[in-house]
């Protein structure tokens, strides 16, 4: 019995957005992981605190890491709180680990998360992507693109 790809993620509240990762680089496959946090952490987030703009994940050994990702100390914390920039566990099983470590050692891609948030049982999940980088050209032809659409609903409403 062989599971369907998931198409789209369980997500009640999204928390940070990486939106520039979809312009510089073709998505070739999304993965939902856990993400290892401590408790300062988790209440940051749910204040919807926290950003994954410069951050990216490695797989390293038999684990996979997010690096980078910044999110912000507990206003209400004592000296527990955490480190804003501190590395952080991704959770997945072995075999998905296996799979990302194969395609970025033999094809080059590069694990980038798309989005922290929330899904409906209250877990703080993280969206995953391997990617391939896109060339100057490329973003050009994305920049084109994303004008012609944007004039093409001006141009509907305009004219009904």
């Amino acid at each position: 019995m062989s599971k369907a790809p998931i198409t789209e993620f369980d997500k009640a509240k999204v928390v940070a957005e990486n939106r520039r990762a979809r312009f510089d680089y073709f998505v070739e496959d999304r993965f939902e992981a856990g993400i290892e946090l401590q408790g300062t952490e988790v209440k940051a987030l749910r204040t919807g605190e926290g950003s994954i703009a410069e951050a990216y994940a490695t797989v390293e050994g038999e684990e996979v890491w997010l690096i980078n990702s910044h999110i912000p100390q507990y206003g209400a914390g004592s000296w527990m709180n955490h480190e804003p920039r501190r590395r952080r566990k991704l959770l997945l099983r072995a075999k998905q680990i296996d799979k990302l470590h194969g395609s970025i050692t033999r094809q080059g891609l590069t694990l980038v998360p798309l989005s922290i948030y929330f899904n409906t049982r209250g877990r703080a999940k993280v969206e995953l992507a391997l990617a391939r980088g896109k060339k100057a050209h490329d973003k050009r032809e994305t920049i084109k693109e994303r004008d012609w659409k944007r004039e093409q609903g001006r141009l509907l409403r305009q004219n009904g």
